[in-house]
Parts: structure tokens; sequence; C-alpha cells
């Protein structure tokens, strides 16, 4: 078959586009997926790079997010027949393993899943809004749902909007009833989030977000009414030098969400805001099922927009994986063989 493979972790170039890969088998419990989207994600650059403490087998084929038609069912298998749309969650919850890193995922013609991990893509959903939906909505949806729980009227600052998590964050949030004020590295970008929604939008490369958070709400402090400045909730996902600055802008009480660290997971910290302001340090790791098929609900019924900025063809994955590495993206890209 013909697959985007990686045989050594290294830069763009270690991404090779090859026609002969062998095709998958189905052992029990197995089925085979005709892929016919699969969706780009920022762990794929991390996977691709290699990271400390998780080894990834030799060769690999990433991409986590797949959808596609069940080509083969494997023995031992009931509820599932050939032609049938699926998405496939990409965590294995019962023996482990994740799509696209320690098991080979759907930059290929075909990928083996268990059949436990299949989820039925409804009428009138795309594959490719389909496989835009488990690693960057899921977790947006844990974190600003079941874990962030964020309400009308409050004020919510989402570093990092146009990206995949990002849109979704927004969309989220607004749905909720909260005031969203976006944050993109480009008017362009900036001009996008407020057609999705953004009450306010942030261009964190020619402002300081901190001070146009203190324009806009205050500088929090913990007497008198300055305990109602600042924002109710950051969103922030990128880490690096972003982290302390998150702390600055929150109101007392306020909740910092979290759930990566594109941009270094080992930054400065400064802990008396964390005290003083009475902060809350909420992390949220990947999604459940039940959290992919409340989105394809909402997707289905119109309520949750997909966003998906471009879309490759198999044989440009390497293409398709450096937009994402150079923040070249509004929303999801997604890979077609």
């Amino acid at each position: 078959m013909r697959a985007a493979v990686v045989r050594a972790h290294g830069g763009p170039e270690a991404l090779a586009f090859e026609k002969d890969f062998p095709d998958p088998t189905p052992g029990e419990g197995d089925v085979i997926v005709a892929v016919k989207a699969a969706s780009l994600n920022y762990h794929d650059v991390f996977t691709r790079r290699g990271m400390p403490g998780i080894k990834v087998p030799m060769p690999a084929i990433m991409g986590l997010d797949v959808a596609g038609e069940i080509a083969e069912v494997g023995p031992g298998i009931s509820g599932w027949k050939r032609g049938d749309r699926v998405l496939v969650d990409p965590i294995n919850r019962v023996e482990g393993g994740l799509m696209g890193e320690t098991v080979h995922g759907g930059l290929a013609e075909l990928c083996r899943a268990r059949a436990h991990q299949l989820v039925k893509i409804p009428d009138g959903v795309s594959f490719a809004d389909a496989a835009a939906l488990p690693v960057a909505y899921g977790t947006a949806l844990r974190m600003m749902v079941t874990n962030g729980h964020v309400a009308k009227g409050e004020k919510v600052l989402i570093l990092g909007a146009s990206g995949g998590v990002g849109v979704c964050c927004l969309q989220l949030a607004k749905l909720a009833g909260a005031e969203v004020i976006a944050c993109a590295g480009t008017d362009a970008k900036a001009h996008r989030l407020t057609a999705l929604g953004a009450d306010k939008t942030i261009n964190y490369i020619e402002k300081d977000f901190v001070k146009e958070v203190y324009a806009m709400y205050g500088k929090p402090t913990r007497r008198g009414s300055g305990t109602d400045l600042g924002v109710d909730v950051v969103v922030n996902y990128t880490g690096g030098d972003t982290w302390v600055k998150s702390l600055r802008v929150l109101k007392v009480g306020g909740r910092l969400l979290t759930c990566g660290a594109t941009a270094g997971f080992d930054p400065k910290e400064d802990i008396r805001f964390i005290w003083t302001f009475e902060l809350k340090i909420l992390g949220s790791n990947g999604w459940m099922r039940s959290d992919i098929e409340k989105l394809l609900e909402l997707v289905q019924s119109g309520k949750l927009k997909v966003l998906v900025d471009k879309t490759f063809k198999l044989e440009d994955a390497r293409e398709a994986l450096r937009v994402i590495e150079d923040r070249e993206v509004f929303g999801k890209i997604v890979v077609t063989p």
C-alpha cells in the first residue's frame, strides 16, 4: 500500500512517501479500515522528532486521527461489517497504545484498528470533518467542559486560538455563553477568529497580551474591586514564555486550563501568583469515547463547525506536517489517500 513512513527520528526529511509498504492484516478482534481522511496534529511533529521517554517502534506511520470505511473484518467481531463508515478512537483503552505513535496510524491507504476503538460516523458528517475531531476537538471539549466548567458570563482568554484545539475552544466557550478574547499571530487569523465568534482579538506578535488584557479588564489585585479585574479563564497549551504571563492576567480565583506545551514544557514559573490570587491550574489529558460521540452529535446538528484549513494528498504528507510545524494553519490539516 501507499504510505507516509518514518524510519528514524529527525527533521522534515524523516517523513518519506513509500508506494509499497506492506498491507496490514487483521487478527482476532481487528478490522482493516480503508482510510478516507486523516488529520494531523502537533503531536505528529513530536513523534517525527522523537520524544524523551517515549519509544516509537520503527518504521512508523503517523496520523492519530483516522476516518474511513471498514474494508475487512477479522475473526471474533460482531456488530461491524464491510462498508461501515467509522472513526477510530486513537487511544486503545483496553490493551494500551496510541494510533500514529506506538501503532501504525492514518497516513496510509489502509489502517488496522481494534474493533472496540471504532465509533460510527453519523449521516451528514463527512470523513474529513470526523477525522478532525478526536485529538484536537476531543481535548478541547474535555478542557473547556469536563474539567474547565467554562460558564455563561465568564471572560475567557485563548492563546493559540487559530489552531485545531483553539478554534474548538472558542466555539465551546461561545456555546457556554462566555466572552472570548482570542489570541493569534497575524491580523488575518484574528479577523477569521472574529468571524468565528470571538468577541475580542489580540495579535500577540505585535502586542503584549498582558498589557492588552489589563487595558480591557484591569489589572488583578487582592484589594477592593481589584478582585473582579482580569479574566476568569486562560486557555494555554503552548507553555514556554506565555506561562507566567497567563497567571498574571487571571482574576482572584481564576483558572488556567492546559493540555499541552507546544512552545516548551519546562517554562519559568512564579508560584507567587498561584497562592496570592488563589489560582487553579487544571490539566486535561486527551478525551474519552463519550467526548467523541458528543462532538459528532454537535457537528451533525450544526452547533459546532469543523475548521479544515487545507487538505493534502498522501504523497504530500511531508508538506502537510510542515504547515503545522511552521504554524501556517487556521484550524485543522487533513490528508487523504
